[in-house]
């Protein structure tokens, strides 16, 4: 063995020592940001199985005296939980699947063809990206209050069937795709909206992934403009009606409404686990060229 190959062995073991040494000062200051983080949720988990009085004492216990399904009761005896259910799932799943359609159309043409103004249109998405949604909130409740559409399950999906940030999103991911693949396709005369559907969309599942997820998530949890807009019981969804049931006269019940928010994010930690790896996925590739 020579002197140089003794001297990289050491090398190597020494940097190997320094990495095992290293790794418990990493590993420590992560734990405790997990345990911060997930510390919240164990809380509503357990406090979800405790009575009224449990949940106020002070200090708390996280793990409840005397478990019950009290609140559970409650929350399902008090609202209308199927029907509000299913309108969650039909808002959820119409919005998630308009902005996976009509984002990807926007994103492809912004980001492979070639046509006047496409600078412009790709200058409006991101300034309309900078703008907060509260700024918009009231002309876009008059433009569906002019529609005829409040009261109505079309008036809580139809103005979020296509957001900036999922037209940003797809043109970002679509831009790294490879420009010959498109180029095959015409010179075999596939038209383009076939190059979309059998070329591009296959490809983008990452970034499908990823909007689906976000879009769902967002549409799931969003609370003031389904206030606003349903008219009644009928067209509430889960948060709304799980604000409503959880409001007493004089207090808020604690109980209720941590019930409530379990069975409210049931839901999107399922769709979460099943689309995870396309979701890293998609985070990680997207804007690299």
């Amino acid at each position: 063995m020579t002197t140089t190959t003794i001297d990289t062995a050491k090398v190597l073991r020494r940097r190997r020592i320094r990495q095992e040494w290293g790794r418990p000062w990493l590993y420590l200051p992560l734990t405790g940001l997990l345990l911060l983080m997930v510390t919240p949720f164990l809380w509503m988990l357990s406090s979800a199985f405790k009575s009224e009085g449990d949940i106020r004492r002070i200090p708390p216990d996280l793990i409840p005296t005397s478990p019950t399904l009290a609140n559970y009761r409650e929350l399902f005896s008090s609202l209308d939980f199927t029907r509000m259910f299913a309108n969650s799932v039909i808002v959820a799943l119409a919005v998630t699947a308009g902005n996976l359609i009509f984002c990807s159309m926007l994103g492809y043409a912004l980001a492979k063809l070639e046509f006047r103004g496409q600078r412009t249109v790709f200058g409006l998405v991101m300034a309309t990206l900078m703008v907060p949604g509260l700024v918009t909130f009231v002309p876009l409740y008059v433009l569906v209050a002019n529609m005829k559409l409040t009261g109505s399950l079309l008036g809580l999906i139809l103005p979020f069937l296509a957001t900036p940030f999922g037209v940003f999103l797809m043109r970002q991911f679509i831009s790294t795709l490879p420009d010959e693949l498109i180029d095959a396709a015409r010179v075999d005369g596939c038209r383009e909206l076939a190059i979309f559907w059998k070329i591009i969309l296959p490809l983008t599942r990452p970034a499908l992934a990823t909007l689906g997820i976000i879009t769902f998530l967002g549409s799931w949890n969003n609370f003031l403009w389904p206030l606003v807009v349903a008219q009644n019981e009928s067209q509430y969804t889960l948060p709304v009606g799980l604000a409503l049931a959880s409001s007493g006269q004089d207090f808020t019940r604690f109980g209720v409404l941590l019930a409530g928010a379990v069975v409210v994010l049931l839901p999107v930690t399922i769709v979460f686990l099943l689309f995870q790896r396309h979701f890293v996925a998609g985070i990680a590739t997207t804007g690299l060229k």
